[in-house]
């Protein structure tokens, strides 16, 4: 795709102007990078509100001063958010309404399939709509990024990306493994998207990393497919450093095990929650900002192509929270890291 042109009074440098994206003024027909909205938690199990903090992430963004040092003019190529899809938000509130009866109906050990088959229904319908609306955004040239809603989300873009890519690795930032199946009943459970991410033939990697909450179900998954997934516990990768091992040769370690095609799937919670503190699942321990910046830049550097990406369980209520500031700047970091691809 062609650079989209500016509008002649358009200044980089002053105050954000444009009701857009990070203050850009482009429309999601012509940006090169185009940013999908899924609005959508219907199988949270801790803290609600990621479905509802889009308005306060686009606020914060115009915050963000547009000058990035790994890709100064990456922001002229064209970077906007989608149109939120009403069909989804049709769907949300009600599947998030039944997933509360089923979960208030099992803490008394009761069953509610009239509640769990209606939810799992919904949310199949989600990902299949995720997968059309990827789908017809990678047909016509864009690149795409997807910002949650909850981390259940990104299953139909990975499933929109499989149709194109014959191979490719996720790199997982994450507090969890999010490897159960079936989660409290949940076939598409945020706590079960990586299980359903490895139904995916052509996902050849799953590299995990920032990981230290899971249960025995998740860590036996992990023993069981050596070859397929790789996880770099938190505890690990704090030893490792408190004995003297350097973050590049930690992050070089992790690099090394994707494959030429990465897809990025973050979860803010893979972050220390000093940076998330209103997340769903906020896990002590994690990564600092500067040391996730530094790997998603190893990735490049090693020559690897970035495919796509995610950013999921951003909780915030206006766009002066921290977690809306701090999400704002993931995704446009996560943005221009994607357009140096081109």
């Amino acid at each position: 795709m062609n650079l989209p042109e500016l509008p002649p009074d358009f200044d980089p440098n002053g105050m954000a102007l444009s009701d857009g994206l990070f203050g850009l003024p482009f429309k999601a027909q012509d940006a090169r990078l185009v940013i999908v909205p899924v609005p959508w938690e219907a199988t949270v199990s801790y803290r609600e509100g990621t479905a509802r903090s889009l308005p306060a992430i686009v606020e914060a963004s115009w915050q963000v001063d547009l000058y990035d040092p790994m890709n100064p003019d990456g922001w002229k190529n064209g970077i906007a958010l989608a149109k939120p899809d009403g069909e989804i938000l049709a769907m949300a509130d009600k599947a998030r309404d039944r997933a509360v009866k089923h979960l208030e109906r099992l803490e008394k050990g009761k069953t509610s399939p009239e509640h769990l088959d209606k939810v799992n229904e919904a949310c199949a319908l989600m990902v299949e709509n995720v997968r059309k609306q990827c789908a017809k955004l990678l047909d016509k040239g864009h690149k795409v990024g997807l910002l949650g809603g909850d981390h259940s989300t990104p299953l139909g873009f990975l499933k929109a990306l499989a149709e194109r890519h014959p191979q490719f690795g996720v790199l997982q930032i994450d507090a969890h493994l999010d490897l159960r199946k079936a989660y409290e009943g949940f076939e598409y459970s945020h706590a079960s998207i990586m299980y359903n991410a490895l139904k995916i033939n052509e996902i050849e990697k799953l590299v995990q990393v920032g990981i230290r909450d899971y249960c025995d179900e998740e860590r036996d998954r992990v023993m069981a497919q050596p070859g397929r997934i790789a996880v770099f516990y938190d505890r690990d990768l704090k030893r490792r450093q408190f004995e003297g091992i350097r973050f590049s040769e930690i992050a070089s370690d992790i690099v090394s095990q994707l494959p030429q095609k990465v897809y990025i799937s973050f979860d803010i919670d893979g972050l220390d929650p000093s940076l998330c503190p209103n997340t769903g699942t906020p896990v002590p321990g994690g990564l600092l900002w500067d040391e996730a910046l530094y790997l998603l830049e190893a990735v490049l550097h090693s020559g690897r192509s970035i495919i796509g990406f995610d950013l999921n369980e951003v909780v915030a209520t206006t766009g002066e929270d921290w977690d809306a500031m701090v999400g704002s700047r993931l995704l446009y970091r996560l943005a221009n890291l994607s357009l140096l691809n081109e």
